[in-house]
C-alpha cells in the first residue's frame, strides 16, 4: 500500500450556524452548515455539518461530517471526512479521516488522515493535509 501526502487550501464559501441548546451555567451547543472549496491536491467541493460546543466565545469544540466530490490525485469521485478539533482564542486546529467505505467513483477504495489550522490567513484560506492511500480491489 503506497501513501500519498496531500496538501492544499480550504476556503469556506458559506457559513450558517445556530444554536440549538443553551442553559445557564452550562456550554452552548451549536450546529453548523457549511461549504468549502478545496485547491490543490483535492480540487472540489465539501459539504460539512458541524456539532459545536462553546465553553465562551473564543473556546469551541467541534466535530463534523463532510462529503467532498471532485478530484483527489487526479482520480475522480467523492468520499466523507469525519473532522473534530477546537477553536481557541481564534485558532482553529483541526484532524479529520475518511470514513471507511465512503469513497466513490475513483476512490472506492480511498483510506486516509489529515489535518488542518487556520490562524486568521488574510485571504480567508486555511491550509490542510491528507496522508491516504488508494488500495486497488484483490
Amino acid at each position: 500500500m503506497t501513501t500519498t501526502h496531500a496538501t492544499g487550501t480550504v476556503a469556506s464559501t458559506s457559513w450558517e450556524e445556530a444554536e440549538y441548546s443553551e442553559a445557564e451555567g452550562h456550554a452552548k451547543l451549536t450546529q453548523a452548515h457549511v461549504t468549502n472549496r478545496y485547491q490543490g491536491e483535492i480540487e472540489g467541493d465539501g459539504t460539512l455539518e458541524y456539532l459545536m460546543a462553546y465553553e465562551n466565545d473564543e473556546h469551541a469544540t467541534f466535530i463534523g461530517m463532510e462529503r467532498i466530490t471532485g478530484r483527489l490525485g487526479g482520480r475522480s469521485g467523492s468520499f466523507v471526512l469525519q473532522h473534530h478539533g477546537t477553536y481557541h482564542d481564534g485558532i482553529v486546529t483541526g484532524a479529520w479521516s475518511v470514513v471507511s467505505g465512503s469513497g466513490r467513483g475513483e476512490l472506492l477504495q480511498l483510506s486516509g488522515a489529515g489535518g488542518y489550522r487556520w490562524e486568521g490567513r488574510a485571504d480567508g484560506t486555511m491550509p490542510f493535509t491528507l496522508d491516504y492511500s488508494l488500495d486497488e480491489p484483490a
